[in-house]
């Protein structure tokens, strides 16, 4: 018996690492993923991919590792909560414990996030999205009056109950009636404008308009 669960343990920990392996190729270089095999918990570490945290291969096991093995009805998974790489980078932190078919914690898949790669990306991108309100310049480039001709459209498709999208070919001829009525289909370039609403080819737009 003890022969055949410690095989078990052993072909747990050998799939573990294959998954380990796939996440690590999925999610590099972002997220450090680890294998722990608790069976050995001064020596833990079996695997390690994307290496962020510095560790190796026959390391320690961390403080959730040790509260598994002190007690199998620890919390199993325990998701993005915060941690710290040894030289101080900030990391959101994954832990997921593996249990053997006699409910006993045998390994662990942990997975680190270097969140200040994130945090520089997010910066770089505020920067380039930033405008300048200051210069008192409004334009806008868009025809003049679009927004009139879709709010005529969606309060059209409002009253039918259903989505500019699915109007049949009847629904967007009298649709068109009464754009023309209003004149909205004066306005330049008002057949892109409700073509691109509708969803439908220009063409669409002026064939129903006759």
């Amino acid at each position: 018996m003890r022969k055949n669960t410690s095989q078990e343990q052993t072909v747990l920990i050998e799939q573990l690492q294959q998954i380990a392996q796939g996440l690590g190729e999925t999610f590099a270089p972002f997220c450090e993923v680890v294998v722990h095999d608790l069976r050995d918990a001064s020596h833990s570490i079996v695997s390690i991919h994307n290496n962020l945290s510095g560790r190796q291969v026959g390391d320690a096991t961390t403080e959730l590792g040790l509260a598994r093995v002190a007690d199998a009805h620890y919390q199993q998974v325990i998701a993005n909560y915060a941690n710290r790489f040894p030289d101080g980078r900030q990391a959101k932190s994954t832990s997921i414990g593996i249990k053997d078919s006699s409910g006993q914690y045998v390994a662990a898949l942990c997975m680190n996030i270097d969140v200040t790669l994130f945090g520089a990306l997010q910066s770089m991108l505020a920067q380039f999205g930033r405008v300048d309100d200051a210069t008192g310049v409004r334009e806008t480039l868009e025809p003049v009056g679009a927004d009139v001709i879709r709010q005529r459209i969606d309060q059209y498709a409002a009253r039918l109950g259903i989505t500019p999208r699915a109007f049949k070919t009847e629904e967007r001829r009298a649709l068109m009636r009464e754009l023309r009525q209003s004149g909205c289909l004066d306005v330049r370039r008002s057949a892109e404008t409700v073509a691109a609403h509708l969803g439908i080819s220009r063409a669409t737009v002026y064939n129903d308009e006759k």
